[in-house]
């Protein structure tokens, strides 16, 4: 039968709620849309903190001292999210998915360090935890220095060759396109190719998922990498030039065809990789069903949402 939570477990779910929504709020107070050139600078105080932060958990040897340190940079790493939610709607005319995504994702990250926190309390360490901290910092560390222009040539040298390819891509099938610097003009239409459009986002993704596996060797961890990144970046090009093709031709929006048809696309794309990746490393797969097992664990939070949703635990 289910218990009533004690007042510490009470407290427990009242932090976990509390911390992402207060976050969230002074998140978009703090950092309204435009963001000035200060705020942009001062952003990446808690973004690097919390992924070093997490890295130095993941490396660290001693479980408990660990656990204490992802805590603190899942904690900081995800204040850095909470100010980005309108950011991302404003800046991506009017994204709403993305903006949706990065509010959950602010709760996400929080329930990550409510897990290390449950870690300590029962002394029960699981690996998919460390596992998705050491994927944080490698795909974080990665994105973000390039992302933040700490090598600006690398940024702006990534996005010319994409659009210089996707404009390729489209005139070897027969539309007439051209290019002018990141910008291709189809139909009189011009679409800019900014930095999002590289997917460097699904790129680094695997790379952390796959990098922060502690018990595959080197040789598998490459052989998995080149099936998924280099997929990504040739069916990347095919989505830029659909994109293009669409609004240029003037079969449907830009909306529809960048935030609707294309992230569908990309979607399913990334899921039959996934899939394709799990028969090169099948210890990924078991470190993704770890962490959507996590609610098994059944701490204060999870036995709130059984009397909340009237389920009896049995």
């Amino acid at each position: 039968m289910y218990k009533n939570p004690g007042t510490s477990d009470r407290n427990v779910v009242f932090f976990f709620f509390l911390i992402p929504t207060l976050m969230l709020i002074i998140g978009y107070f703090i950092f309204p849309f435009p963001p000035s050139l200060l705020a942009k600078q001062l952003i990446y105080i808690p973004l690097f903190l919390g992924i070093f932060l997490l890295g130095i958990g993941f490396l660290c040897k001693e479980k408990s001292l660990g656990s204490k340190i992802k805590i603190a940079g899942w904690i900081v790493f995800s204040f850095f999210w909470a100010t980005s939610p309108s950011y991302l709607y404003f800046s991506e005319g009017g994204d709403f998915f993305n903006a949706a995504v990065c509010i959950i994702g602010v709760y996400i990250l929080i329930y990550m360090g409510y897990h290390e926190w449950l870690s300590i309390k029962r002394n029960e360490h699981i690996s998919c935890l460390n596992w998705i901290a050491g994927g944080t910092f490698l795909a974080g560390i990665i994105y973000f220095t390039v992302d933040a222009g700490i090598f600006p040539e690398l940024k702006t040298g990534l996005i010319e060759i994409v659009a210089t390819q996707s404009n390729w891509l489209l005139n070897l099938v027969g539309i007439e396109s051209y290019r002018q610097g990141v910008m291709i003009v189809y139909n009189e239409t011009p679409i800019t190719i900014i930095f999002a459009c590289t997917a460097i986002q699904s790129i680094v993704l695997f790379v952390g998922m796959i990098g922060a596996l502690n018990k595959v060797g080197l040789k598998r961890k490459l052989m998995a990498l080149s099936v998924t990144v280099i997929p990504i970046y040739f069916l990347n090009l095919i989505r830029n030039a659909s994109v293009i093709f669409l609004v240029g031709g003037q079969i449907t929006s830009f909306e529809m065809a960048h935030n609707v048809i294309a992230k569908a696309g990309s979607l399913i794309a990334l899921i039959v990789l996934l899939f394709i990746t799990f028969k090169f490393l099948p210890e990924l797969y078991d470190e993704i069903i770890c962490i959507i097992d996590l609610p098994k664990r059944k701490g204060p939070v999870e036995n709130f949402f059984i009397k909340f949703l009237g389920k009896k635990d049995r």
